[in-house]
């Protein structure tokens, strides 16, 4: 079960960064009100925060995140761009998450 508390956890934080960083975006390159900073600064301080709630090591949470924020992104492309993913996306999704499980459920030796 903290396998999927840990699934679960990372997925929601992507989602936090990936509004905190596409509201700016909206701003920046489609011409959308400058509020939506606002909304993008709290999401980004949530992620940061949603982060810090991992029981292991900084680092370690850093870099398996990664590899759920890929799969989160690949997501996004599809259902707020529109764009479907192509095999390559789907296969680089599986490998990033498949880091990710390596890093996070792996053995340790203490």
């Amino acid at each position: 079960m903290p396998e999927l508390k840990t699934l679960v956890l990372f997925f929601i934080t992507a989602v936090a960064e990936i509004i905190g960083c596409y509201l700016p975006y909206l701003w920046l390159r489609e011409g959308k009100s400058v509020w939506l900073l606002f909304p993008a600064a709290l999401s980004l301080a949530l992620f940061a925060w949603l982060l810090s709630l991992h029981p292991t090591a900084a680092g370690r949470v850093y870099a398996a995140y990664g590899g759920v924020y890929i799969c989160v992104a690949i997501l996004w492309l599809w259902s707020v761009d529109g764009i479907r993913p192509t095999y390559w996306d789907l296969l680089g999704s599986v490998v990033a998450l498949s880091g990710m499980a390596i890093i996070m459920f792996g053995p340790r030796h203490t």
